[in-house]
């Protein structure tokens, strides 16, 4: 009994807090997160139309997937950078390519988290506008689009 009457007593005198509290008032509002915010963390997708563009503008796209699936078949154009030799193929990368530059990172398709992956390794090595291509090659391919190697 005791207790009711306690939390009763708490109730009427702090009435209004608790209905603050209830609404979501006490929380403050977050401030909204730009466009470029989330592009600085994370890699946007790309879509197939967006990697012909950039193809035709002479701008970079890199495949993620390891050298033998390259050598295989690959978008035409496209350069080699294998997620799993990082370590050994960035340093060339980011001596060849401007930060300031558009990538568009595809590996093996729906599922294939290594163009994800790549792109955010990418931004951490600081490149600002980085793009996955979720279709990747096999999009690519089936639909007709320019492929290059040995067995496209």
């Amino acid at each position: 009994m005791l207790i009711a009457f306690g939390a009763l007593v708490g109730l009427t005198l702090h009435h209004r807090l608790m209905f603050d509290a209830f609404s979501g008032r006490l929380v403050p509002p977050s401030p909204p997160v730009s466009q470029e915010r989330v592009q600085a963390i994370l890699p946007l997708p790309a879509l197939l139309v967006d990697v012909q563009e950039v193809l035709a503008a002479g701008g970079v796209v890199v495949d993620a997937r390891s050298p033998e699936l390259f050598a295989m078949g690959h978008i035409e154009g496209a350069q080699s950078l294998p997620l799993s030799e990082i370590d050994t193929v960035l340093p060339a990368f980011l001596e060849r390519v401007a930060k300031d530059q558009l990538i568009i990172a595809y590996c093996s398709g729906f599922g294939c988290p290594d163009s994800f992956d790549l792109g955010l390794l990418l931004i951490e090595a600081g490149y600002r506008e980085v793009r996955t291509f979720e279709g990747g090659y096999p999009e690519w391919r089936d639909a007709g689009l320019p492929v290059a190697g040995d067995k496209p």
